[in-house]
């Protein structure tokens, strides 16, 4: 008789061992993605500098990345439904710290887009393959436990991966500090193949092209499943966008912050580590609907803030977005969980793709504003690109939560 013919709940639970192997693993895992994807992002006016290029073109070494994950998170993930998430996981990450490794030596800016768009691709085999481990590994009392922490090392990995690569590129110069974090990132890797337990409730899927196109074909025809994947590109966009092109602004005057001034706003990631946990738990009791319309006015009110001259008013209005944002993909994410049903890394990946996507090309497109319009136009793109979200969760309000 199965579990839930029993009404026993299966999967690993809150204390065991291999629980908590499971925990540091899946946390390994995200801080890891995050630290290697946007290792150039505090680096940005430097590679302007070294390679004679436009701040728009230097981000494209952020965008490379992420636009690779987006277009290959779908496949990579159907390829996990098949054939296993810890391969995917494995394989995914230890690829990802050699290329990684591989941008720190790249002599060209064009080879260093290369080398970002295959690290990506590898990246690209890993949240996806997470996100279902997570909920058929894990027991169902636990889930919102394990994924409270793996969003937060989404965040604490981003913080650090900005941090360590913008210390050291003040010290040693930008290649330094992409070859410290491809050199954390196989640490990581390995910790991760030694550490993850066994799938034990894994089933593999068909990949027959008539059974996807129907699976996504119901997929898309869910009444909520559509407009979360549209909240991640609109969240994701606005997230990138502002911390790629604030650097930029800070680095003018009248501020003129070097990397490491400017890496170390990326501090502010710690306060995503606590609103993903905080809008959890609060979501129980009012609503998800309700905290995605808090959380998107706040990012708004944020990116209003950081038009003032004064630099500590632009540092709380960006941890008001940052704390805002973080809430936000956390309750959406959730969500997208609670209405995947069986082909939960199928929906999974359409959330991540489309999350990533959002990052490479909105987060990338805001350079013509700011090449026409400096900061204000900046904000005026990314405030209105925020406003759907409101939008979007005044009309999730009419559908069920699960």
């Amino acid at each position: 008789m199965s579990d839930r013919q029993t009404g026993v709940s299966s999967g690993l639970r809150a204390g065991s061992a291999a629980f908590q192997r499971a925990n540091l693993a899946l946390a390994l895992a995200g801080f890891t993605c995050f630290t290697l994807l946007y290792g150039t992002q505090p680096v940005l006016p430097q590679l302007t500098g070294e390679f004679g290029i436009s701040p728009a073109q230097a981000s494209l070494s952020v965008a490379a990345g992420t636009a690779a994950m987006a277009f290959l998170l779908i496949p990579l993930s159907l390829l996990a439904d098949r054939y296993g998430r810890e391969r995917a996981m494995r394989f995914g990450l230890a690829g990802a710290a050699l290329f990684g490794l591989l941008s720190a030596l790249a002599p060209s800016f064009l080879l260093l887009l290369v080398c970002r768009a295959g690290l990506g691709v590898c990246i690209a085999a890993v949240p996806a393959a997470a996100m279902a481990y997570l909920g058929e590994e894990i027991a169902s009392e636990a889930r919102g436990r394990a994924m409270g922490l793996y969003i937060g090392a989404n965040a604490l990995g981003g913080m650090s991966g900005r941090l360590v690569s913008a210390l050291l590129t003040e010290w040693f110069g930008w290649r330094y500090g992409l070859a410290a974090l491809g050199l954390l990132g196989g640490v990581c890797a390995f910790m991760l193949w030694r550490l993850l337990p066994p799938a034990r409730h894994f089933v593999p899927r068909s990949l027959q092209p008539r059974l996807l196109i129907a699976d996504v074909r119901r997929i898309y025809a869910d009444p909520g499943l559509p407009w979360l994947f549209l909240i991640a590109f609109l969240i994701m966009g606005s997230f990138v966008g502002t911390y790629n092109y604030l650097g930029f602004r800070l680095s003018q005057a009248p501020f003129s912050l070097g990397p490491a001034a400017i890496g170390a706003i990326f501090l502010l990631y710690a306060v995503g580590s606590l609103s993903s946990a905080w809008a959890g738990h609060l979501a129980d009791r009012l609503g998800r609907r309700s905290i995605i319309l808090m959380m998107s006015l706040a990012m708004i009110g944020g990116l209003l803030l950081t038009l003032s001259n004064g630099l500590a008013l632009i540092i709380l209005g960006l941890a008001v977005f940052t704390f805002g944002y973080f809430a936000t993909h956390a309750i959406a994410s959730g969500w997208v969980g609670r209405r995947a049903k069986e082909r939960r890394g199928l929906v999974s990946a359409l959330y991540l793709s489309s999350y990533y996507l959002g990052g490479s090309t909105l987060g990338s497109a805001v350079g013509w504003p700011w090449a026409h319009g400096g900061w204000p136009a900046v904000v005026a793109t990314l405030a209105g690109s925020v406003g759907l979200v409101v939008g979007l969760a005044l009309y999730l309000g009419r559908i069920s939560e699960s």
